[in-house]
């Protein structure tokens, strides 16, 4: 396990400096160059209300009813097709091991933007890219728990409970009606998709090589992804889901900051069926 380790540190390392070299930074004398504008009102506002949303709402996915002996035998295989079905043919004995797995690769991709800080145009904005993905940390699971297309409105049954050779005890988890969509494998698209854009924002003369970066991305979510399925969480229509909503994420939250605060206001909403915060945007060809 430590060879492999250390060959994964190794592999890392070189990658970073290998893309280096490939997509040299910006000249020394361009230190005006900053391609984002951070309003920290605006953004510590909604990281702030962000969070708070999501510690309410955590707390509402887990809080829904057990599964009953019924539901667990009228469970029906036969209704899903072949990509989803796979979901149902994995080998319930080594859930554990694919769930430690899983949590591993969160774990590392939540921290991987970090290495961002090694390029020289970047690290000069640090504190304004660290609140642009903490927002973008605080948006990603708020979409998972409060949205329609999110689990607390879905109640999806995980493929965990399809198992006949597993314990009812196993299977009735109330937890187990969160299958849609992978909240995980949304986090990682996020993170993994917030760095490739942020490095492609700083760095326009890599043109159409950024698209080979955005490929990358897709690599960290779907390995979460495929470990998802195995540990028997989620189907691959959650994972695909969670690809596209984290990855949208990643990318649309750094793109609002390239626009200037002069076209952005705050203010507070209050009508006779809600009360909240509203932001305004005004493109310049509206102006």
């Amino acid at each position: 396990m430590k060879t492999y380790r250390r060959k994964f540190i190794f592999l890392a390392f070189w990658s970073i400096c290998l893309a280096q070299q490939v997509y040299p930074q910006a000249p020394a004398s361009d230190s005006s160059f900053h391609p984002y504008h951070v309003n920290y009102w605006v953004t510590g506002t909604i990281i702030g209300v962000g969070l708070s949303a999501n510690y309410f709402g955590t707390g509402l996915v887990f809080h829904k009813k057990e599964l009953s002996p019924l539901e667990i035998q009228s469970l029906n295989k036969d209704i899903f097709n072949g990509i989803d079905r796979w979901a149902l043919e994995q080998d319930p004995s080594r859930r554990d091991v694919f769930v430690k797995y899983s949590d591993y690769t969160v774990a590392a991709t939540v921290v991987l933007p970090v290495f961002l800080m090694l390029d020289k145009q970047i690290k000069k904005d640090w504190v304004d890219v660290l609140l642009m993905y903490v927002e973008t940390m605080s948006i990603t699971p708020n979409i998972y728990e409060w949205t329609p297309l999110g689990v607390n409105f879905q109640n999806r049954i995980r493929p965990i409970a399809y198992y006949d050779q597993l314990t009812y005890n196993e299977r009735k988890s109330a937890n187990n009606r969160n299958s849609f969509y992978s909240g995980h494998t949304a986090v990682v698209s996020a993170s993994a998709f917030f760095m490739a854009k942020v490095y492609i924002d700083y760095h326009p003369e890599i043109g159409d090589n950024k698209y080979l970066l955005y490929g990358a991305a897709i690599i960290p979510p779907f390995i979460e992804g495929y470990f998802r399925v195995k540990a028997l969480a989620h189907f691959p229509s959650d994972v695909m889901v969670a690809i596209g909503v984290g990855a949208l994420c990643g990318i649309i939250i750094p793109e609002f900051h390239r626009f200037r605060d002069k076209n952005i206001s705050l203010g507070l909403y209050s009508s006779s069926v809600a009360t909240g915060i509203a932001i305004t945007w005004q493109p310049n060809f509206l102006k």
